[in-house]
């Protein structure tokens, strides 16, 4: 099957390369490289990398509104399109262009957290499970119908990185068992959303990182995981700016920022013991480790 592959981070790479491995992908679609590092040269993205690893043309138009780019999109002749975490919105003619129409990867159970960061809202609100759907795309966003949803539980100590990698992994396995049936009409079983249960997962703001120890622990303990590993919750210690990367809920109680020891912090109700931390201009590491060469307050702020 000749596939358009349109994708940008990491989440998009195991599908490009289940896909590779299983159809002719004509093209791939990716964001222009991004200044990135201390240099702040322009730096590829993970997919436009793996992408060129393997062979494949690549290009990083910063838009598809263009007569000319969509016609050299439809001149592809492709059967299918699979947008995985692309980032740019596809006009109309584009999603008309190929036969079998485009299919999203998206990372959750929709109509529940369409938008940009569905897996870091579903573990900040505490969401018992998640999964990814495969969706015809549409116009609006992330309203399309759904082809094919695979479900999973979200682990009391999970990441947004730990699910981030299971679920990029469901999605890969899952967009081949949908091309599997495309020959017998994709859509063809297609759901409609329902209108009931919509939400949204707007992208997170740098602002949400700052941890507040007034708020009770399970809040706490959900932004901790949900940030982690990016931007990252932090809180300050003796003037430093500490990332807060793993935790749990803790048994304790105490006056709000207070340190129960080791790194279990008192709550607004409850107490969280992080597990995980990581200093400015080091690497992550277990807080036993942490606490080695950062001395904690007896009060957090």
């Amino acid at each position: 099957m000749r596939v358009v592959f349109m994708g940008t981070p990491d989440f998009s790479v195991p599908a490009l390369e289940a896909l590779h491995s299983a159809h002719d992908i004509v093209r791939v679609y990716t964001q222009p490289p991004r200044p990135a590092g201390r240099g702040k040269k322009d730096r590829p993205s993970p997919v436009q990398a793996r992408a060129a690893a393997l062979g494949l043309p690549v290009r990083h138009p910063v838009s598809l509104k263009g007569a000319v780019e969509q016609a050299d999109f439809a001149a592809l002749k492709a059967d299918v399109a699979v947008v995985v975490a692309y980032g740019l919105i596809l006009p109309q003619a584009v999603l008309d262009a190929p036969a079998k129409g485009c299919l999203n990867i998206h990372a959750s159970l929709l109509p529940r957290w369409r938008g940009a960061a569905p897996i870091h809202r579903a573990v900040m609100a505490g969401d018992a499970e998640t999964g990814v759907c495969i969706m015809q795309m549409e116009a609006g966003l992330d309203t399309g119908p759904v082809v094919a949803c695979e479900r999973t539980q979200i682990a009391a100590e999970e990441t947004t990185g730990d699910l981030h990698d299971r679920l990029a992994g469901m999605g890969a396995r899952l967009i081949l068992s949908v091309l599997d049936a495309v020959g017998t009409g994709v859509g063809t079983d297609a759901i409609r959303q329902p209108d009931a249960g919509v939400t949204y997962a707007s992208k997170i703001d740098k602002a949400e990182s700052r941890v507040d120890w007034t708020r009770p622990a399970v809040e706490v303990d959900r932004q901790i995981r949900g940030l982690s590993p990016f931007p990252g919750a932090w809180c300050p210690v003796a003037g430093e700016r500490v990332k807060l990367l793993r935790s749990r809920l803790a048994k304790g109680q105490g006056a709000p920022g207070e340190v129960l020891g080791g790194f279990t912090i008192a709550c607004g109700t409850g107490a969280v013991e992080v597990t995980e931390a990581q200093r400015e201009g080091k690497k992550a590491m277990p807080a036993s480790e942490v606490l080695k060469g950062l001395h904690l307050p007896d009060r957090m702020e």
